[in-house]
């Protein structure tokens, strides 16, 4: 049995949830299943002593092989007859005349579904509340059926139920029946095994999946239905809830919302980073002169505080004094008495200080 683990959710436009269960009679389980979007997957093998499960193994591996990622009829065509070969092929090598199995496939993208079908595992479409059954079984009970030679609930218990007309591993020239069809945002898909609909019939599967809002429960719920009918076969069920093309270029615009808040951000943040990096080269190159206790200091920075701390620090004190420069400098001095005169530089500051003791030298050397 090959069951690919499956995540919830998805970019193609999907959510869901997948289970298959040995049932109550069969002694091992010959249904694979593959959920690995876009890809979908439902098979149920034939032949006994592990025949089946080999050969739907085979088929299931071949279509992740082959399959497209887009819903290309063609191109899934050819997967479905890979795996026929590949099947015919491993019979032979392993001596298992009959081996064979049933394939149900689909390819999902957006609003556009491709299905590829062999034998009878189904796909079914829940649109606006009512369920469609969207293939045509390949078995001698639904050729009866179209021709009115019994009805779907005499067909349930016909002894020749199980017959197939059509599936993987018996024919070279096998061709599946292909459909392409649009689904809408709020659509459910449905591919199971013929475990579950010889047990329920399609009345209780719609209502089962119309209570069921989850794509996991939904597809637990179908398969213990089928268990508690009798579970006379192999059980599986894949559950896909389509979203559409709306739900996906919604979810794409809050991504480029978010891209967006998250580009502004960043440039915000560029822009702050800049200022503090501008003031603070302006802090670190600017200077000042001040008067503290009648002498001229030098201050390296700006006068000022940031959040409580000091842009400036004491770079020294000088020799010069108030009283000293009001005679060369008096408007100066009185600057200074008032508050610190500023200077672009710590060598602009220096300046202005030598060349103050200059002029009070030489107001000295006259006097």
């Amino acid at each position: 049995m090959a069951v690919r683990p499956s995540m919830r959710t998805n970019r193609t436009g999907a959510t869901f949830g997948s289970r298959t269960d040995v049932g109550c009679v069969r002694d091992h389980n010959e249904d694979s299943l593959v959920v690995a979007p876009p890809l979908f997957v439902v098979a149920d093998g034939m032949g006994g002593h592990a025949a089946g499960e080999v050969a739907s193994e085979i088929a299931i591996r071949t279509m992740e092989d082959l399959a497209p990622r887009t819903p290309d009829t063609e191109a899934l065509c050819h997967a479905v007859t890979t795996a026929n070969l590949a099947v015919i092929d491993a019979a032979q090598e392993a001596g298992r005349h009959g081996m064979g199995t049933t394939l149900t496939a689909a390819i999902l993208q957006g609003e556009r579904l491709a299905l590829a079908q062999v034998g009878d595992s189904r796909a079914y479409l829940l649109h606006q509340g009512n369920l469609q059954q969207l293939t045509r079984d390949h078995s001698l009970m639904a050729e009866m059926i179209e021709a009115g030679e019994l009805t779907e609930e005499e067909a349930r218990v016909h002894p020749q139920r199980s017959v197939i007309t059509r599936a993987l591993g018996s024919d070279p020239d096998m061709l599946p029946d292909l459909y392409e069809l649009n689904v809408a945002a709020g659509d459910r898909l449905l591919l199971c095994s013929d475990g579950l609909t010889s047990m329920i019939d399609d009345d209780e599967v719609e209502r089962i999946m119309l209570r069921n809002r989850d794509p996991q429960h939904c597809a637990n719920v179908l398969v213990n239905e089928a268990i508690s009918a009798g579970g006379l076969d192999n059980v599986t069920a894949i559950v896909v809830d389509i979203e559409g093309n709306a739900a996906r270029e919604e979810r794409q615009m809050r991504f480029k919302s978010r891209a967006w808040a998250v580009a502004l951000v960043v440039a915000l943040f560029a822009v702050i980073s800049g200022v503090c990096f501008g003031v603070y080269h302006y802090t670190q190159n600017a200077a000042y002169l001040v008067e503290e206790n009648g002498v001229i200091c030098v201050y390296q920075g700006v006068p000022s505080t940031f959040l409580g701390m000091d842009l400036s620090h004491e770079v020294y004190r000088t020799t010069v004094t108030v009283d000293s420069l009001q005679s060369v400098q008096p408007g100066v001095a009185n600057r200074l008495r008032e508050g610190p005169i500023t200077a672009r530089s710590l060598e602009e500051a220096n300046a202005l200080v030598a060349n103050y003791e200059r002029e009070i030298a030489e107001a000295r050397e006259k006097s």
